[in-house]
């Protein structure tokens, strides 16, 4: 019997018992969309997180008191003193090779006036220098960016983002335009280029200015994050231990003690990064395999109940001319494409769940393609695997008895 005919009759028999083969399937199907969906949506958070980077140029370094991504026991971290802008302006003035260097600080989270119009009260005002725009790669649309002595000065002006010029100016120019901030006007001076969203956030809604302006309106006591650049991707290790001296002289870190901040680059986030997608991945697949192992299970009962449902079938094959391998190979069939078609209905249903994820964080879609060729092949072995008992117990029937069976 060539294997066509072996398929169709295998397709038959599903057919006719088509309420349990629906509810074998789903059993498939959500063992599958178990591994799927947690891998497409590690998948989506690994391809944010690499997006977020390369936002940042890549000989950006970035000091903070905490890591970046922060996992386990964080204890550590919270005794840190905080860096402050002391800090920052000794460390400028103490560096060779960072020259580039700006805080990142978000002075406030508030509403924003201008033109007439008052926008919601989910704005952030960060305090910055001349080095805020190009560390956190935003290019400047419209305008200027803020100047040496525009910070110097402590000048009241601003660079706002493309979603504040069009919730109040509309589509007319806002340089030059005031804007109200806490009671306080500012000058706009430059617009930066739309940057779209990352994990849901918009990066076009803020507004930026001279951080010695700010330290006099909301006070200078609070935690700075530094950015550094590197005057070439090639010295970014000499920037970063050029860095790490210095502060560790500013912060009067003892010999031999740690250090009490962190200095974090692409490769290090990227290290990070990957080490948190590789454990969610493992948990997907573990939790996954679990389901799976349960369905697979349950196929080979219900293969085991088809069995002995088609007894009688299987004893009238027999005494016209099947041979057991015709017999195994029909059994073991069906359960390979009862497998298939859960497993195809998995994938999808997997990818598109998964990919909720990146409707929310705002993300581009994605099809972890390796994920999607695994499910099928496994698909097959499971069936090969749970298939092959019933098939071979269907095929060692002795005809005359099954022909009795009632």
């Amino acid at each position: 019997m060539n294997i066509i005919e072996v398929f169709r009759m295998a397709m038959g028999a599903l057919s006719a018992n088509l309420t349990r083969s629906l509810l074998t399937i789903l059993a498939i199907v959500v063992g599958v969309f178990a591994i799927i969906s947690s891998s497409t949506a590690v998948a989506v958070i690994d391809h944010s997180l690499k997006t977020t980077m390369t936002l940042f140029g890549g000989s950006v370094v970035t000091i903070s008191t905490r890591p970046a991504i922060q996992t386990g026991d964080n204890s550590q971290y919270r005794n840190r003193k905080p860096l402050t802008f002391d800090d920052f302006e000794d460390l400028r003035e103490r560096s060779v090779i960072a020259r580039a260097m700006n805080p990142y600080v978000r002075f406030a989270y508030t509403r924003v006036e201008g033109n007439g119009v008052i926008s919601n009260p989910d704005i952030t005002v960060f305090g910055g220098n001349e080095w805020w725009i190009p560390n956190n790669a935003y290019d400047i649309a419209e305008g200027r960016d803020l100047s040496i002595d525009d910070v110097v000065n402590s000048r009241p002006v601003a660079v706002i983002g493309t979603e504040i010029k069009t919730k109040l100016f509309g589509n007319g120019s806002a340089i030059g335009k005031s804007i109200r901030i806490d009671g306080r006007y500012y000058t706009v001076v430059g617009m930066t280029a739309e940057k779209g969203s990352t994990f849901g956030e918009s990066r076009d809604k803020f507004v930026l200015i001279p951080y010695t302006r700010l330290m006099s309106v909301y006070g200078s006591n609070r935690s700075v994050v530094i950015q550094a650049q590197a005057p070439d991707i090639t010295l970014v290790t000499e920037t970063t231990d050029e860095i790490t001296g210095n502060l560790r002289t500013i912060r009067e870190v003892a010999p031999g003690d740690p250090n009490d901040f962190e200095i974090t680059t692409n490769d290090s986030l990227q290290s990070s990064t990957d080490e948190l997608t590789g454990v969610l991945y493992i948990f997907g697949l573990v939790v996954g395999g679990v389901a799976l192992l349960g369905a697979g299970i349950g196929v080979m009962n219900i293969m085991l109940v088809s069995v002995t449902e088609r007894t009688r079938e299987i004893g009238i094959r027999k005494s016209i001319g099947a041979t057991s391998k015709a017999i195994t190979q029909q059994f073991l069939l069906e359960t390979i494409v009862i497998c298939q078609i859960g497993g195809v209905f998995g994938i999808i249903a997997g990818v598109a769940g998964g990919n909720l994820l990146a409707i929310v964080m705002e993300s581009s879609a994605v099809i972890p393609w390796g994920s999607v060729v695994l499910g099928l092949v496994g698909m097959t072995v499971i069936g090969l695997v749970f298939g092959v008992y019933p098939a071979v117990k269907a095929s060692r029937l002795d005809p005359i008895v099954s022909l009795r069976y009632e």
